[in-house]
């Protein structure tokens, strides 16, 4: 499917308009002829042969005649562009739903810049496209032939002299065309690259001034932002290549019609009206020609601006986003049979190996392990962020790719390590799993994440505004509203990765009181650092590089005296805290 036909299935849901427009624009080009018909007629007539009578009414109907060409007119371009907003607003909506669908190899993969090119920029052209060079082939294409057609009936001769132009003409364009198509692509491709370059400072720019590196960053700009204008400059030198011959051709008509033409008028073999007439074509013929390159940039624009997009509406999900047919409760049991994973992207590197356990409602799993070992992968799949590569998730005894993917993590909920509050207010972004939260329950749940004092506190308390991405308020405030947010959503599974990280220990260990006393009736995991998070888990696993390498509660473990055992002599043992003391 080439990008018009894949346009025209969104355009054509308002060919009611598009069909109006076309009406129109026929009108208007047919319109076109009266006027240069009538300046030949004034000439021949009322000059020449001294009809002065006819004058008035010759110049009422030119006069009326632009007068509802000009309404003609504004009423296609209007119709053209609300088409035109129309359809953008259904291509941009059916590629935000796409983005809400694919999973998270695709967004492993995809730079955020090269997607908020293609909603902006590309998204742009599409627009431009359709509401502007669609109307403008068609009037062009209109006026050559009814221009063709009519000057060949005052003067055929002097209509295939400067017709005879036209190949060439058409030669140039389609090598224009050809010239211009990767060109194009390629300032697509650069425009990404700066987007996503501009994206990732303004998103990192305290690390970036933590670090003082405003002049490499500046320097990086500096590059990326001469190679897009050297790919601008490569467009204009195909431009500077070919239109100045299309222009200079379009001009040799008008030389064309005044020598030859002049010639048969002195010749007898047509009149000064006529050749007036036939001047007064000559911008129908000329006016095409000039276009013929802008517009043929125009497509190639358009045309490279759909492929990304088009891409993106085309990509597949590893693991499809549907809804269920009815809602199943999960009451949350979880098992892992000899479980592997690798990443998609990385198959040679494998994550997790045979990893078995069971976590029964009401009981909590502590994770332990070091960075890397693949602590958070495993719970991404009980969520079906990932799928594993070999072996089964079980929730409630079934394999949790027979659940439908909203119904399964709308019953399990991650509180993750990136701690992201969206830009609204803090009620907003508790309440953004559970919209029907009661205000009660939101409160309670505050309490328990030990949010609610620091919330209340607040100029404007709930309704306070935070920052894009929570800027303003401390690692442990983020925290701490994350963690309400979960448990605001009131999930069977609830997984915690290092969630109170940033919390000091007196504050981390009321927390810790207070979820046990809420989640008597939950499955949870925790995924931890410090071994104060989980030691009053009911099980607890060590990952070491993919592997679980030890097992057990926290006294059985600390009695193994293996990796648990050591981690929890750095980190406690200093204290002066002997094991069983805790």
């Amino acid at each position: 499917m080439n990008p018009y036909q894949w346009i025209w299935r969104y355009a054509r849901r308002y060919k009611g308009k598009m069909w109006l427009a076309a009406i129109l624009i026929i009108g208007n080009s047919l319109g076109i002829i009266v006027v240069p018909l009538l300046g030949g007629a004034i000439i021949d007539q009322v000059i020449n042969q001294g009809h002065t009578e006819r004058l008035p009414w010759m110049l009422a109907v030119m006069i009326g005649t632009t007068l509802v060409r000009t309404l003609m007119r504004y009423t296609y371009q209007i119709l053209c562009e609300r088409v035109g907003q129309n359809t953008l607003y259904d291509v941009r909506k059916d590629l935000f739903n796409k983005l809400q669908s694919l999973d998270f190899n695709f967004f492993n993969t995809v730079r955020t810049g090269d997607i908020m090119a293609r909603m902006t920029g590309d998204m742009d052209a599409i627009r431009h496209f359709v509401s502007w060079v669609s109307y403008q082939v068609i009037e062009c294409v209109l006026w050559f032939f009814t221009a063709v057609v009519v000057m060949s009936t005052i003067s055929w001769p002097l209509m295939l002299a400067l017709v005879a132009v036209t190949p060439l003409i058409g030669i140039l364009t389609i090598k224009m065309s050809q010239a211009a198509h990767p060109v194009f692509f390629q300032i697509r491709q650069s425009f990404s690259r700066l987007n996503s370059m501009v994206e990732e400072n303004i998103s990192g720019n305290r690390v970036v001034k933590a670090f003082t590196q405003e002049p490499y960053e500046i320097q990086k700009f500096d590059k990326l932002n001469d190679d897009y204008k050297q790919r601008n400059m490569a467009s204009a030198a195909v431009s500077r290549r070919y239109l100045p011959v299309l222009d200079f051709l379009a001009s040799i008509l008008t030389v064309i019609a005044l020598l030859l033409g002049g010639y048969f008028v002195i010749t007898k073999q047509m009149t000064l009206g006529d050749l007036v007439a036939f001047n007064g074509f000559l911008w129908m013929l000329n006016q095409p020609m000039r276009m013929s390159g802008w517009l043929i940039n125009d497509m190639q624009r358009f045309s490279a601006a759909t492929i990304k997009i088009r891409q993106m509406l085309g990509a597949k999900s590893q693991i499809p986003v549907n809804n269920a047919d009815h809602y199943e409760k999960i009451h949350g049991t979880v098992e892992f049979r000899h479980v592997n994973f690798e990443y998609a992207d990385d198959p040679t590197q494998p994550v997790l190996h045979d990893i078995n356990f069971q976590v029964a409602p009401g009981q909590t799993m502590g994770i332990l392990g070091e960075t890397g070992s693949g602590k958070s992968t495993l719970m991404n799949l009980i969520t079906r962020f990932y799928d594993p590569t070999s072996g089964e998730v079980l929730i409630d005894g079934k394999n949790a790719k027979d659940y439908p993917v909203r119904q399964l993590r709308d019953q399990v909920t991650i509180v993750m390590q990136d701690q992201f509050l969206f830009s609204d207010t803090i009620k907003d972004n508790i309440n953004y799993g559970n919209r029907q939260a009661d205000p009660g329950f939101i409160h309670a749940m505050a309490d328990v994440a030990d949010a609610e004092d620091f919330i209340t506190d607040m100029p404007a308390g709930y309704d306070t505004v935070v920052g894009e991405r929570g800027v303003g308020l401390s690692g442990g405030q983020k925290q701490r509203i994350s963690l309400t947010r979960a448990l605001v959503k009131d999930p069977a599974i609830l997984i915690l990765d290092d969630t109170t990280s940033a919390l000091d220990m007196e504050t981390e260990a009321k927390i810790q009181k207070e979820l046990r006393r809420i989640t008597a009736d939950k499955t949870t995991f925790i995924i931890a650092t410090r071994i104060s998070s989980i030691r009053q888990a009911d099980q607890i696993i060590v990952l070491q590089h993919g592997r679980i390498i030890e097992r057990g509660t926290h006294d059985e473990l600390l009695a193994k005296h293996g990796y648990y055992f050591d981690t929890y002599q750095k980190q406690l043992g200093a204290l002066g805290v002997a094991p069983g003391e805790e």
